[in-house]
């Protein structure tokens, strides 16, 4: 199978559903299943089985933030935006196209989610994550922006192979905070990037290459914070259609307490198109670097954005996206998460600016600070002269 290829021989079984939970008003979930090829974007019985075609498919998940109905405006704007940019033009011509395609346009939906919340004050705040899954052979690429989840189940092996963009991951992978400890972590429900929240993102974009019977996973965090990983491995096991999968997730999220909006993508990849699995094809959490394209090499700190917590009490629509914008926060200001002094590197004109943002080197020249040029030991005997002189002034006009 050549990666131009029309994607002869791969076929995929899918279902996507969203459910408002336990505790929320309103769903601000969205999801986004569709054909390239034949631009559709159905859930009807016949569009569960589609064939993959020369523009491939796409799957994603969006969970909005922003109070009222600001969060639901986002993530629907955000699965329509990706969706209209893949389907325009010519059909990608290889891998690289299809990633560079499905970057730029998770980040044209950041920022007109940006512009629109700029645009309405009632709307000011409003974000939303979108966990991007794309595929037009058996390679399968992954967008990621905010704390949303994919993941691959392979024979028994499921595996993460999106990486959380949240302060509780950040705190994890430096060694300060461990899974256990993660999950009842006060302020898990910071995330360091939404789309909209900021002017741009950093779209971490990994890729799995698929193999005959794997299973992919796309969930909100409704799902993956109230159902342990063992848990949805064991579902997928034991249910074999993705639509009756898709229930059960939802229905043991509920049970669990359903504290958050609900959203899950269920696909499962089959045809003479994939190769069957061997015993080294293992999965694990992997970058897709793109070749350099020029770009506006502008660096923007990302927003961290905290989500409504669900006790707060119901308020209008204005005072809730004020309140929202509020909790923004930078993604540098996290204390103890990582050293600001260590190496900072320079980027060479016209670069694409990937992975982690730029820090301080100790070799760079020391700043001079301007002093009276008197030793140290003399402005001590100063100061010590003059408290002196004060306390015996003091006493004399005591007495």
């Amino acid at each position: 199978m050549t990666e131009n290829g029309a994607g002869a021989g791969l076929k995929v079984r899918v279902f996507g559903r969203t459910d408002v939970g336990q505790i929320r008003e309103h769903n601000e979930d969205n999801f986004l299943v569709a054909d390239l090829t034949r631009r559709t974007r159905s859930l009807m019985e016949s569009d569960r089985e589609p064939p993959i075609g020369e523009r491939g498919m796409l799957l994603g998940v969006c969970d909005g933030m922003g109070g009222a109905a600001a969060g639901e405006v986002a993530s629907q704007l955000a699965v329509d935006i990706i969706y209209e940019k893949l389907v325009q033009g010519d059909p990608p011509t290889n891998h690289d196209d299809l990633a560079r395609r499905l970057v730029q346009a998770v980040e044209e939906a950041g920022v007109r989610i940006f512009n629109e919340a700029r645009a309405d004050r009632t709307r000011r705040g409003m974000g939303t994550t979108a966990t991007i899954a794309a595929l037009m052979d058996a390679r399968l690429f992954v967008a990621q922006v905010g704390d949303s989840r994919a993941y691959v189940l392979r024979g028994d092996r499921f595996t993460q192979v999106s990486r959380d963009q949240s302060l509780v991951n950040q705190l994890i992978e430096a060694g300060q905070l461990t899974e256990e400890e993660a999950e009842t972590f006060e302020h898990n429900n910071i995330i360091l990037q939404a789309l909209g929240t900021a002017e741009t993102v950093q779209v971490d974009l990994t890729y799995v290459d698929l193999c005959r019977g794997d299973r992919l996973l796309v969930c909100s965090d409704g799902l993956s914070g109230m159902v342990r990983g063992d848990e949805m491995r064991e579902v997928l096991l034991s249910t074999r259609d993705s639509l009756e999968a898709c229930k059960e997730l939802t229905e043991r999220a509920n049970r669990a307490g359903g504290h958050d909006n609900i959203t899950v993508i269920v696909a499962e990849f089959d045809g003479p198109g994939f190769l069957p699995p061997t015993p080294d094809a293992l999965i694990s959490y992997q970058k897709y670097a793109l070749p350099e394209a020029p770009v506006d090499t502008t660096v923007r700190a990302p927003a961290v954005t905290q989500r409504p917590n669900d006790a707060d009490p119901p308020a209008a629509a204005s005072d809730e996206a004020a309140r929202e914008a509020r909790r923004l926060r930078v993604g540098h200001t996290m204390v103890g998460a990582v050293n600001p002094m260590t190496g900072l590197s320079s980027t060479p004109p016209g670069a694409r600016v990937s992975g982690a943002p730029p820090t301080f080197s100790m070799e760079n020249e020391p700043v001079s600070i301007p002093t009276s040029g008197l030793p140290p030991s003399v402005v001590g005997i100063m100061v010590l002269g003059a408290m002196l002189f004060v306390a015996m002034l003091g006493y004399l006009l005591v007495r």
